[in-house]
């Protein structure tokens, strides 16, 4: 309890009142101010993130990246305050969100972690090699943005379930802050990404268009082109490159997912919370499926995973050499056009098992199930939006061929799968975990009014007798329970595994999209590239916060 509180508040899930001393000039609402202060810093952050990557030349004294760095000291000062002195005062979190933070999400976002630091030491090494073009703003930001990535990782995995209740303007502002340099952070990942994949088309179209040019004239169009800064051609140079490439998507997804999790505390400000009365039991159920019972899934799941590798490496092998550029994007689609029906069918089996099942849903206000049901609806829209504009282009312009009936079949199969998916995770993240019995029991005796004397003739036993005896609808349910749970556990990791692959093989570079589709020849190459580089890095992010929601649904099965 919060000594702040003059009366205890008989709802848990409802926020203690703002009693600050600085709310006396501060406005009413409890997250205006720093609900405004983040909306203006990510407006202007993304107006000269923007400006940066569509017109270069304007901004001559990189305010993108000074911009960017100012965030990074900020955040970095807040989070130095909260960890050394504001945490350690008396009251300042006397209630943690359990919902918050899962296990798997830690033991992800520190895997991003982990590997952005090894893309910051290959992105020094590169840098470093060509110092000579490079402006002291980008020379500088690996120097503190790897601190401000390190801190920002330990304060999630260390304090991601705190309900703060001291210093609420402070700290709401803080975590704000923090929120708007890791979204402009995405942000600037993934436009200085695109502007490296419009180079390579570019060279590519180029050379395709442009066959009677000579070599020469293609080495004095690409010196001549100022925005590539080219390796020395030593080989630590390429290989600083090679690795900054690899580890990329890596970085990209540590934002997104720690910008969620920042979200959640900065919601949970405030916040007053009643002991879980299911936590506990959550922990145990984890340690029951470890010990083993699900067999189907994982071994489908682990097919999808040796097949999906294969299919990655022939691709990227064999798309560069012209004669087997056809064969690497009829395996691409050959192997999706297999899985995604897979994937379908698993999900609507769920979705057919939850009904069956018939577990109670649970109530009340969740802000990290609410987050993640939000995350999932919104990230999906980045493929359903190229798979309806790709069905667009298909009426207006044919499939002509093969690989245009390829490429319409994935996007149909792709909105399917995405929508079955969607529903079955959504479905089994609002139904609760423990309380099927009491609700059961409930249910039986007044849906069962009229059976109760042949009940009695068959168990000897009335309704009324006690609480010591379980109704014979909650016996029936004991025995529909292993059939149930472990059909629910086989599909979600079957789907987990599925979702992993599809994950990597965007993430690592596989884009059919940008070289081959209809959407590129109807709308023409630069709408659709911005269309696609806006919906396929939502399409990464939400593989893999699906994976992070199949992971609670199989512990909590």
């Amino acid at each position: 309890m919060d000594p702040g509180v003059s009366e205890p508040d008989s709802d848990p899930q409802n926020q203690e009142p703002e009693l600050d001393p600085v709310l006396v000039w501060a406005p009413s609402g409890r997250r205006l101010v720093s609900g405004l202060l983040g909306l203006n810093l990510v407006l202007l952050g993304a107006a000269l993130v923007a400006g940066q990557a569509f017109h270069p030349e304007g901004l001559k004294h990189q305010e993108p990246e000074v911009f960017l760095l100012v965030l990074m000291g900020l955040s970095l000062v807040w989070m130095l305050w909260y960890l050394l002195w504001a945490r350690k005062q008396p009251g300042v979190c006397p209630h943690q969100d359990h919902h918050a933070g899962g296990v798997t999400v830690i033991v992800v976002l520190v895997l991003f972690a982990a590997c952005s630091l090894l893309l910051y030491v290959c992105r020094v090494g590169y840098l470093m090699s060509v110092r000579e073009c490079k402006p002291a703003a980008t020379l500088i930001s690996p120097f503190i943005e790897s601190p401000f990535l390190a801190l920002q990782t330990y304060l999630l995995w260390a304090h991601s379930k705190d309900c703060i209740h001291k210093h609420k303007i402070v700290t709401r502002s803080g975590l704000m802050v923090i929120l708007s340099a890791d979204l402009l952070l995405w942000l600037n990942a993934v436009t200085e990404d695109s502007i490296h994949e419009e180079i390579e088309l570019e060279k590519q179209d180029s050379l395709a268009f442009s066959s009677t040019k000579s070599p020469e004239d293609d080495d004095v169009d690409l010196a001549g082109n100022s925005s590539l800064c080219q390796c020395s051609g030593s080989a630590a140079c390429l290989a600083f490159r090679k690795g900054f490439e690899i580890l990329y998507p890596f970085n990209i997804e540590f934002y997104l997912m720690a910008g969620c999790m920042i979200y959640v505390i900065w919601k949970n400000v405030g916040r007053r919370m009643s002991p879980d009365p299911h936590h506990a039991a959550k922990k145990f159920s984890l340690q029951v499926l470890c010990k083993g019972g699900i067999i189907f899934g994982p071994v489908f799941g682990g097919l999808v995973l040796v097949a999906g590798i294969t299919v990655f490496i022939l691709y990227q092998v064999w798309v560069s050499q012209r004669e087997l550029r056809q064969t690497a994007f009829l395996i691409f689609y050959g192997y999706h056009l297999a899985i995604m029906p897979v994937m379908s069918l698993c999900s609507l089996a769920g979705v057919l098992v939850h009904r069956l099942e018939r577990r109670a849903h649970e109530g009340g206000h969740n802000p990290t199930r609410s987050l993640d049901v939000m995350l999932l609806v919104a990230a999906a829209l980045g493929q359903l939006a190229l798979s309806y504009f790709s069905l667009v282009a298909a009426l207006a312009v044919g499939t002509q061929g093969p690989l245009g009936d390829l490429d319409l079949s994935y996007s149909l199969l792709s909105l399917l799968e995405l929508i079955l998916q969607n529903i079955f995770i959504i479905e089994g993240l609002h139904r609760h975990p423990h309380l099927l019995a009491k609700k059961k029991d409930k249910r039986s005796i007044f849906k069962l009014k009229k059976k109760v004397v042949q009940e009695e003739r068959i168990t000897n036993a009335s309704l009324l007798e006690g609480n010591t005896l379980a109704p014979p609808a909650a016996q029936e349910h004991d025995g529909k329970k292993t059939w149930t749970k472990r059909a629910t556990q086989e599909i979600c990791a079957f789907l987990i595994l599925s979702n992993i692959m599809l994950w990597v093989i965007p993430a690592f570079g596989v884009h059919p999209q940008f070289e081959n589709g209809l959407g590129k020849q109807f709308f023409g190459f630069s709408a659709w590239f911005v269309l696609v580089n806006l919906g396929q890095p939502l399409g990464v992010f939400y593989r893999m916060h699906s994976v992070a929601a199949l992971m609670e649904l199989l512990i909590s099965a």
